[in-house]
């Protein structure tokens, strides 16, 4: 009951805060006593059940752009898969550590988040918005009518979605701290449409560091079902609670959570 408790709240929270549950997760049981390489296969199920408990949701705002998330995907995925495969071949010591500045960049990220300012023009019928098919560009909803926009600089994107995925293989976490600051800042992607669209996609980061981890033998069964059902309802809520309200300010106090939670990981 505490793991799905636990998975539950840390997926709200994450899914809310646009940092993914994983970056909580994963420190939170490191700090109870679990090793670090049995957490980050847990912290990558609750990134998969979160990303598919937000997915209905988003794809009903029209703020997923499902061409740039496959795109950015191929890199992200291999890198996942060697991340999963380096986290076995290195010490506890060493992912602990890692875990930990992991954690400080996800609190850097979030405190530097800041979105990109389009061009505004008039809003069009809802059938004409969203993603443009057949290309890496789109319009965005806003309040007042709606921004064209158009992903560029792919190769520079491509190469830090790689690092992305080689981050979550290792620690665990979504890499989406990662992902949704560069579409953001490299690709000039709106924030809205990149952070859904990364949320979206992350489940398919995890996926597949997930298997080498099941190859391994290193998914704990026990504690997986609790994980997987708290983040499904976890992410739900967060992703509804993201739609309604600002999520700058539990951006901000989560980020202050890391810090705290980085702190205690070097000092260990």
């Amino acid at each position: 009951m505490a793991m799905l408790l636990l998975a539950l709240a840390t997926s709200a929270a994450g899914a809310f805060g646009g940092l993914g549950g994983a970056i909580i997760l994963v420190p939170v049981l490191v700090l109870t006593g679990m090793p670090a390489a049995q957490a980050a296969p847990l912290g990558l199920l609750s990134v998969a059940s979160g990303s598919l408990a937000a997915g209905p949701t988003q794809l009903a705002e029209r703020t997923v752009h499902h061409r740039l998330g496959v795109t950015t995907e191929t890199a992200a995925s291999a890198g996942a898969v060697a991340g999963a495969l380096l986290s076995g071949a290195v010490g506890e010591a060493f992912l602990t550590r890692f875990l930990a500045v992991v954690a400080l960049a996800a609190a850097a990220a979030s405190a530097l988040r800041r979105d990109v300012a389009g061009r505004l023009i008039e809003r069009p019928p809802d059938i004409d918005l969203g993603e443009e098919r057949g290309s890496l560009a789109g319009i965005y909803p806003v309040q007042d009518g709606a921004t064209p926009y158009a992903a560029t600089r792919l190769p520079a994107g491509l190469a830090v979605m790689l690092t992305a995925g080689l981050v979550a293989g290792m620690a665990g976490a979504s890499g989406g701290f990662i992902k949704t600051p560069a579409t953001t800042e490299i690709m000039k992607v709106p924030v809205k449409v990149a952070a859904s669209t990364t949320t979206f996609t992350v489940g398919i980061t995890s996926a597949a560091a997930l298997i080498v981890f099941a190859i391994h033998g290193r998914i704990n069964l026990d504690h997986a079902a609790p994980v997987i059902v708290g983040s499904l309802v976890g992410g739900q809520i967060g992703a509804r609670l993201q739609a309604r309200f600002a999520p700058a300010a539990v951006r901000a106090a989560l980020g202050v959570v890391l810090v705290v939670v980085a702190g205690i990981l070097f000092v260990r």
